[in-house]
This record gives structure tokens, C-alpha cells and sequence, in this order.
């Protein structure tokens, strides 16, 4: 099995990236292998909704995200952590997942999603819910914790005084294991449950 880990973070060795580790950690000692891409630093521009990626399977700028793509699809799991922006995520990352999402014409349900959040203060639980909303429109079951997904620290490194926010990470990482184990288990016995053809609604006609 295997999760794919995307740091939104432009600081390569900041404090998401401590918590991306913690997890990273027991994913390891599960038998989980993990591939963290860094984004935060990246030149990723928006989307431009020009539906081009409906026709090619892929989005118009060809980029990271094309590049990520594969790697979206045959993951088992999806972490995306992000610093906290005016209790927003990077823009870069938003940037990056809205065209990943969008373009990428995968079956997403059932992979597991988490997000992860840090910063000095606040901001915390609204950039926890920014970044799950990717996942729950997309069928993807989402990871919890003991606690939000979150922790603390400013300057480079003060996260691994946050021992609460570690534990955090560790739990958050066992409970993912577990549920994407016990989806493959589902999805062999099972398989996948049936979809509608699906039903777009516009509410101005």
C-alpha cells in the first residue's frame, strides 16, 4: 500500500513537514510506503476552468500536477499538509489541488484522505476544513485523530515541542492504516459500491 504525502508548505523542513515525518514514521513501521512531494515552493498557477482537461484527460498547463497525477491514482491514501495563511492554506497548494482534483478523471472514492495544519496560533480549524472539503467531494473517506489534525509551532522546528500535536500525528497515521487496510480488505470481498449516473442541478437557468 502506499500514501502519498504533499507538503504545501514552501519551507522544505518547516513545521509541516515535522508532522508529515511523525506520520511518515508509522506508516513505516505498518509496511506503508510514503512519497512526500513538496508543492508550497512551486510555480503553480490557478485553473482557468477552460474544461480543456474534460476532453484530454489532463490539465491544460502541463506541469506538477500532470506530473502528480499518476502518482494521485495509484496511491492508497492521500496527506496534504498545509501552513496556516489568514486561516486559509497556501494558495499555492489550493492552486495545486483544485487542478489536481478537477483534471485527474480517476475514480477517487475510497482513497483515504487527511489533512494536516500548522501554525503559530489560530487559524487552525478552518484551513483543517478547507482542505477536507477536497476529499468529500470526491468520495474519499477521511482520516481522523484523538484531536483535529493540527499542530503548532512558528519558526522552523518549534512543532517537535508540541508533544500534544506529535501524538496527533501518530494517531492520525494508525487510524489511516487501518481504515485504508480495511477498505482494500472491502473492496476485495465487496468491491466498490455501485454509482449513479450523476445529476447536475444548476440553480440559475
Amino acid at each position: 500500500m502506499k500514501v502519498l504525502m504533499i507538503n504545501g508548505s514552501p519551507h522544505t523542513d518547516g513545521n509541516t513537514m515535522i508532522a508529515l515525518k511523525e506520520m511518515e514514521g508509522v506508516f513505516a513501521k505498518e509496511g506503508i510506503e510514503t512519497e512526500i512531494i513538496h508543492i508550497g515552493s512551486q510555480d503553480v498557477r490557478g485553473c482557468i476552468a477552460c474544461y480543456k482537461c474534460a476532453e484530454t484527460g489532463k490539465c491544460v498547463f502541463d506541469d506538477i500536477v500532470n506530473e502528480i497525477a499518476p502518482k494521485f491514482e495509484a496511491c492508497d491514501g492521500l496527506v496534504v499538509g498545509s501552513p496556516v495563511y489568514y486561516a486559509g492554506a497556501n494558495a499555492t497548494l489550493t492552486a495545486f489541488l483544485t487542478r489536481l482534483f478537477y483534471s485527474s478523471p480517476i475514480d477517487k472514492r475510497m482513497k483515504v484522505g487527511a489533512a494536516v495544519v500548522a501554525a503559530r496560533r489560530g487559524g487552525l480549524s478552518s484551513t483543517f476544513d478547507e482542505l477536507n472539503k477536497f476529499f468529500t467531494i470526491s468520495g474519499m473517506p477521511v482520516a481522523s485523530s484523538h484531536y483535529w489534525n493540527s499542530i503548532h509551532g512558528r519558526n522552523p522546528g518549534e512543532a517537535n515541542q508540541d508533544a500534544e500535536g506529535l501524538q496527533t500525528m501518530r494517531s492520525l497515521a494508525s487510524n489511516m492504516t487501518f481504515l485504508m487496510k480495511s477498505i482494500a480488505l472491502g473492496k476485495e470481498r465487496y468491491g466498490l459500491p455501485e454509482q449513479e449516473e450523476r445529476v447536475a442541478t444548476n440553480f440559475i437557468r
